[in-house]
């Protein structure tokens, strides 16, 4: 039997992407002894449980392998060189050998892959004949190996679907080509994690290949209309027979958040269809996936208990961002982020803070926001009228003039949801954090636009937004260190 006990040690590659970062969290979970193999070490050291081992290494260099091998039971191999400028099959190949001799020579007990799903005796794309060779190559080199076959992956982040969500978001009418129309079964990112867990415990001996997918067959266009339908957005396709992979990757490029090298690459791939003709995954594992209703639901609920977990201190810190018109992206987010420090105490800085809005105004250009209070009263809205419930202390659920407190920590944190008509939602945020001088005060922004009105929205007011926000900040400031100075 080759039943993995959680005291094995486990390699993981690929544990700064996407499924490999969530499997990561997984095997931490369930208390795995994990070591990552990452080429940039530094950067996934920050990010990992205290148990995790980071080592550097990379899957073309072999010499750089053998010492992550050593110890190991269990290998999953989640690399694949799709946004490469070259040629990425010459490299999946490479890499994949490498990978597997290595494993080879440290007597590593099995290895777990995620491929893609199609048929092999059909005509296969670049993308997906190369996804199912690296299957082949790690095979041969005798080292069981389990092989899991996808297809589209839905869930926050993903390449596939970020391409669907950012076509729905942003065009009202789609010219559509045949490609819309291929059938899929997708799988939610949580069952796909699931499954790749569980073959840790896979009793099996040999080699498997494992397709998997979601409940539902489906097209892309029916992922499209189910995204947009939970979003409230209705959009027209129109379907055409002709717009080649060249020509569609470079229309992606324009409208998506795709580069159009790795949108050419999805699109040659979409083309066949990628559907489960084997079930035996459904007998060998516990996972039941899913539906797209629900996996859409689920991507789109989880993205929002992420954004609401999430410290903007941390996700953008000095990360190199370039800022650009309309403001720094994350995810469908428009955000925007500005730190002010100030020599006094954070009980002093965060003063200002949960005193905003009511009487004493929001610090900058008062009258424009009651403008915006008025206006928003005329279309129907909760308008400024409200004030607070307090002038001095907040609560989770107090309404503040055309916000709601969605969160608040005293002398620390303090988020605003939007309850204005809006084309879309909105938050802002404050965190105070010590400093050894003071206090550093931040001020974000969020905005998650509702289709091409929000973006239009955005765009159209961000330079009278992007002044109010920064002399907001700048009044902030100058209370807290003028209360100290008048003895306050």
């Amino acid at each position: 039997m080759n039943h993995s006990k959680p005291h094995q040690l486990v390699l993981l590659t690929g544990a700064s992407g996407y499924v490999g970062g969530r499997l990561l969290k997984a095997l931490e979970e369930e208390g795995r002894r994990v070591r990552c193999l990452a080429r940039n070490a530094d950067f996934l050291r920050r990010r990992v449980a205290r148990c995790t081992e980071v080592v550097a290494g990379d899957c073309l260099e072999p010499n750089s392998l053998s010492p992550a091998m050593v110890g190991v039971h269990t290998a999953y191999y989640l690399v694949h060189s799709m946004g490469s400028a070259g040629r990425f099959e010459q490299e999946d190949r490479l890499a994949a050998q490498n990978f597997a001799e290595a494993a080879r020579a440290a007597g590593v007990r099995r290895m777990i892959y995620l491929g893609g799903l199609g048929d092999p005796a059909g005509s296969l794309s670049s993308h997906l004949r190369s996804r199912q060779e690296v299957g082949e190559v790690l095979r041969a080199s005798g080292v069981p190996v389990i092989e899991f076959r996808a297809s589209i992956v839905i869930g926050s982040g993903s390449v596939s679907f970020e391409l669907i969500r950012a076509l729905v978001e942003r065009l009202p009418v789609m010219i559509t080509p045949r490609w819309v129309s291929t059938p899929a079964q997708p799988i939610a990112v949580e069952d796909l994690i699931a499954y790749l867990a569980q073959a840790l415990n896979f009793p099996g001996q040999g080699s498997c290949v494992f397709e998997v997918g979601g409940a539902d067959r489906v097209s892309y266009g029916d992922i499209m209309g189910e995204y947009g339908r939970q979003r409230g957005l209705r959009r027209l396709m129109i379907p055409v027979p002709v717009l080649t992979p060249r020509l569609s990757s470079l229309w992606l490029g324009l409208v998506t958040p795709v580069y159009a090298r790795v949108g050419r690459k999805l699109i040659d791939g979409v083309r066949n269809p990628t559907v489960v003709r084997d079930d035996s995954a459904l007998r060998a594992f516990t996972v039941r996936p899913r539906g797209l209703r629900e996996a859409v639901a689920r991507a789109l609920a989880n993205e929002d208990h992420d954004f609401a977990a999430t410290r903007w201190s941390d996700a953008l810190s000095s990360g190199g961002r370039p800022r650009a018109w309309g403001g720094l992206r994350l995810g469908t987010r428009f955000i925007d982020s500005r730190v002010a420090k100030v020599a006094v105490s954070p009980g002093a800085a965060f003063r200002p803070i949960r005193r905003i809005g009511g009487a004493r105004g929001w610090y900058s250009a008062d009258f424009l926001w009651r403008l915006r209070g008025f206006l928003d009263f005329l279309v129907g809205g909760v308008g400024i009228r409200r004030g607070r419930r307090d002038p001095e202390t907040l609560a989770p659920g107090d309404a503040l003039d055309f916000w709601r407190v969605e969160a608040f920590e005293p002398d620390r944190h303090l988020r605003l949801a939007a309850e204005m008509k809006v084309p879309g939602r909105a938050w802002l945020e404050f965190e105070v954090s010590p400093t050894a001088a003071g206090s550093a005060i931040r001020q974000t922004a969020v905005f998650d636009p509702l289709g091409l009105l929000g973006l239009l929205y955005w765009y159209a007011l961000y330079p009278g937004h992007k002044w109010i926000i920064a002399g907001m900040l700048r009044g902030i400031a100058r209370r807290a260190a003028g209360e100290i100075k008048e003895g306050s």
